[in-house]
């Protein structure tokens, strides 16, 4: 057979969509939407750590100073032991020897000096500047000891024409002396000889029959001084009969009492109870102490002082006692719960670098959560609200179209539709909201049709 010459008819070919251009019209996530969305969250966290990094304590100091008294006084021994503790936790506290509790406030209160802490008998700084100083407790007692020549005596003002060592300038001896002095109306000019001698120059003076009496107290007296004079034929120690009284008209002063033998039980030093009235020594630190130190320094003085003594029990000191200068907030904190977790579980560098490190992220954490939880919400809204707002056109245009619109406004209103479409068709959508696209193009067309009633 003869093939057939007539060519096989061509098919037709339809032309395929522009697959690139429906593919840019998609998108897997809308950047844009996401900045918009993400962003505020984002500005409103950085805030937040901002805030909190400005907020937070930086790290303590690893060198801090304090002022204590004479080097061989109870203060100055007090120091040296807080400076070796303070040493295991790698915090060096430099000890400046001093003339006593006034020059140590003063040395505080001034802002030039540099000086972090000092130990400070109470009652001596009425008339000084205590702006920014705060206490970190009680410490111990400094009780003032009157040592005299004589017959026995239980009154000061049984020295009104004695002469008396009250302690050199500068220091809390001197400064307490003169107000118990003056109560017994004993006062500088009158008859009884005041003179600026302590410690041991006031023990030698009264060993060497130079003066009749010398008040001695924490920050003027050394031990060995103390044991020299209770140990010397002649002198005695002042018995106060009137302890009660003073410590109501003196309300930082407390009455304590040295039992019978407690020097020496073989010799029987003293022979019989005496009563003795003591100030408190407080800590005393600028108001700007880290709150890590300030628990790391009363630590230390638990150590130091929280044995039982001569003059007190186990565990009396430290104590939430202040006179003069108000109880820190660390302190106040420290005294009625103690150590944080952290310092009492950790090494002090690494519960101090936590502790900061908390201070920091658990704002942060706690603003991210629910910011980031709206993030999606506020995308999801950004991306509807492209489509919904096109709604309002379609609506408008439906309306004119349902009462009878004269040929002029059904071509107005076919062209709005056309820019509508061709808006909308340019549009940028995530595939996620894909299908709320095509029934918003599915809209257009229902729109047109009634437009055209067809």
């Amino acid at each position: 057979m003869t093939p057939d010459p007539t060519p096989e008819k061509t098919r037709p070919i339809t032309a395929l969509p522009d697959i690139h251009r429906l593919r840019a019209r998609f998108v897997a996530i809308s950047w844009r939407d996401l900045a918009v969305s993400f962003g505020p969250a984002l500005v409103f966290s950085l805030a937040a750590l901002w805030l909190a990094v400005w907020l937070v304590q930086p790290a303590p100091p690893n060198t801090i100073s304090i002022s204590a008294g004479p080097k061989g006084s109870s203060f100055h021994d007090a120091a040296e032991k807080y400076a070796q503790i303070l040493a295991r936790n790698g915090i060096t506290l430099k000890v400046l020897a001093s003339e006593g509790s006034l020059d140590n406030v003063r040395r505080l209160a001034d802002g030039k000096q540099a000086v972090d802490l000092a130990l400070v008998q109470s009652g001596i700084s009425s008339e000084l500047d205590k702006e920014g100083l705060v206490s970190l407790g009680g410490m111990f007692y400094a009780p003032i000891s009157v040592l005299y020549r004589g017959k026995e005596m239980h009154k000061l003002s049984d020295f009104r024409k004695s002469r008396i060592a009250i302690g050199r300038e500068g220091s809390g001896a001197r400064v307490l002396a003169l107000a118990l002095l003056k109560a017994n109306g004993i006062e500088p000019g009158g008859s009884a000889s005041l003179i600026a001698y302590d410690g041991e120059d006031a023990a030698q003076a009264l060993v060497d029959g130079e003066i009749d009496v010398a008040m001695l107290t924490g920050d003027s007296a050394t031990g060995p001084t103390m044991r020299k004079l209770f140990r010397t034929p002649g002198i005695r120690l002042l018995d106060f009969a009137q302890a009660d009284a003073y410590t109501r008209r003196f309300l930082y002063l407390q009455k304590l009492v040295l039992p019978t033998g407690v020097f020496d039980l073989g010799k029987n030093l003293p022979a019989h109870p005496i009563r003795l009235i003591s100030p408190t020594v407080e800590l005393v630190a600028r108001d700007t102490l880290h709150p890590a130190l300030s628990d790391l320094l009363i630590e230390a003085a638990r150590e130091v002082h929280g044995k039982a003594g001569l003059m007190q029990n186990a565990g009396q000191f430290p104590s939430a006692t202040a006179h003069e200068f108000p109880l820190s907030d660390d302190a106040t904190r420290y005294y009625a719960s103690g150590k944080g977790f952290l310092y009492r579980h950790l090494p002090f560098w690494l519960a101090s670098l936590l502790d900061r490190a908390l201070v920091v992220l658990v704002p942060i954490i706690v603003i991210l959560i629910p910011a980031f939880r709206l993030v999606p919400s506020l995308y999801s809204w950004r991306v509807k609200s492209r489509i919904y707002r096109w709604y309002g056109a379609l609506i408008e245009i439906e309306r004119v179209a349902l009462v009878n619109p004269t040929d002029e406004e059904k071509t107005e209103l076919g062209a709005r539709l056309d820019q509508i479409e061709e808006a909308v068709n340019r549009m940028k959508m995530p595939l996620a909201y894909a299908d709320q696209f095509y029934v918003l193009r599915e809209h257009i067309v229902f729109v047109r049709r009634r437009l055209t009633g067809s």
